[in-house]
């Protein structure tokens, strides 16, 4: 069977790029041949999010914010909204990365509000979970990451689907140099569909984009992205860098 999941590949800046390093980075992607059949997102920093999108206005390249509240006004010193993000043309955002969990302790609780309020305000959300090196070699990965996904986004309704992307991230596998091998993340994408076809049905489990992030480069993209499963990656380090991030992008059979 055909399925009309998208390829999507989505670029994580983290905390990085000023706003001339913004406009150098977007304008060395522009230069670059994407093809038709992925869509690109890139997420930069709170302070470029305007600016990107504005300077992305004739291109196919989509923007996403990193990270946004749970509540849609009020006394959040320091925090930014949905329709915050939604008045300069955002309407993409990354939930739940394993470094929101670990180093501002995100819980799934916490996430599963960020996704309410996300969907209520029209947003696609891009929603991370992923196994600790201790759950791997404890054997407790696929437990880890189907709570993760059952208290974090599986309350939604079954239409929402539609405005989901999911992003395994195996947490042993970020910027440590690690990847997880494309067999074990075709193993990981297959259980999470499986799961998914469970909960909700085979409607939601074969619609629904789940990419993988840990560790994509140019050079190992093309073999994970040629699982079954894999719909394409969420990219940190290597989007940093326009030749490696449209090579990534460019590595689907």
């Amino acid at each position: 069977m055909m399925s009309m999941r998208k390829n999507i590949v989505a670029g994580n800046w983290k905390m990085n790029c000023d706003i001339s390093q913004t406009y150098l980075l977007l304008d060395a992607l522009k230069e670059q041949q994407i093809s038709d059949d992925v869509s690109v997102i890139v997420a930069p920093p709170f302070t470029s999010l305007q600016s990107a999108n504005q300077a992305l206005l004739d291109t196919d390249i989509l923007v996403a914010a990193q990270n946004m509240h749970q509540e849609a006004t009020g006394a959040y010193t320091g925090e930014v909204s949905a329709a915050m993000l939604k008045s300069v043309g955002v309407d993409t955002v990354i939930l739940g990365h394993s470094e929101r969990r670990a180093i501002f302790l995100e819980t799934n609780a916490l996430l599963a509000s960020k996704v309410n309020i996300a969907l209520d305000n029209e947003m696609t959300v891009i929603f991370c979970f992923g196994e600790e090196l201790k759950d791997r070699k404890a054997g407790t990965h696929f437990n880890v990451v189907k709570q993760q996904l059952q208290e974090g986004i599986f309350h939604i309704e079954k239409e929402n689907w539609n405005n989901v992307i999911l992003a395994y991230e195996p947490v042993w596998a970020i910027g440590t140099g690690e990847t997880a091998s494309p067999q074990q993340a075709q193993e990981m994408h297959g259980f999470v569909r499986n799961t998914l076809a469970e909960v909700f049905d085979t409607d939601v489990s074969e619609g629904v984009s789940i990419v993988y992030g840990g560790s994509v480069k140019p050079g190992n993209a093309k073999e994970i992205f040629s699982k079954e499963d894999v719909d394409g990656g969420l990219i940190g380090g290597a989007a940093l860098n326009a030749a490696d991030f449209m090579a990534i992008v460019n590595a689907f059979e």
